[in-house]
């Protein structure tokens, strides 16, 4: 249970909502910034990696040197840690792949981000099962399961599709001429 004293969690948790999803649309927005439709998603994970060695080593290391702490580490913790990496790093090349399969980024992320909340409950579960059990679960938590579920199914039935064409630049310009 967080330490509601202190609410800089939650500060924290909102900023990784408002970075996370905008990180699909950003990703698809650098695919096609590449200039490359058979490689530019790779062209663009590529990028990403060079930035979460930037963000995900260089700040840490940072933070630990800047704090003296020793950089003794339990297998157990390298171990999970590597695990925890490996599995963001393929979801991540997962969210490029669905987009270089013709997914929407709105509805990738969409099914992303309803799906993952549903996974990481039942995961946490069976991790750490609740004291008396799994009986002891209310009912709110499941009705928050299919929601999350049915939420991210009309969010991507239902996204609204792209504004009308616009004219070209040219056809613009001769509507403008005085008569």
């Amino acid at each position: 249970m967080p330490d509601h004293s202190n609410n800089a969690w939650l500060m924290f948790a909102l900023l990784t909502v408002a970075n996370w999803g905008v990180y699909g649309i950003l990703l698809h927005t650098g695919q096609l910034g590449m200039n490359d439709a058979v490689n530019g998603r790779y062209k663009a994970f590529l990028w990403v990696g060079i930035a979460y060695v930037l963000i995900a080593v260089l700040a840490p290391l940072a933070i630990l040197i800047f704090r003296n702490t020793g950089f003794s580490m339990p297998i157990k913790g390298i171990a999970w840690s590597l695990v925890a990496g490996v599995t963001g790093a393929i979801g991540a090349f997962c969210v490029l792949l669905a987009f270089g399969a013709k997914g929407h980024p709105a509805v990738v992320m969409s099914i992303i981000f309803a799906g993952a909340p549903i996974v990481n409950a039942i995961v946490s579960i069976a991790m750490h099962p609740p004291a008396g059990g799994i009986g002891t679960i209310r009912w709110p938590f499941y009705a928050g399961i299919l929601l999350a579920a049915a939420g991210g199914t009309l969010v991507s039935m239902y996204k609204p599709g792209p504004g009308p064409a616009k004219p070209p630049p040219a056809a613009v310009e001769a509507d403008e001429t005085p008569s």
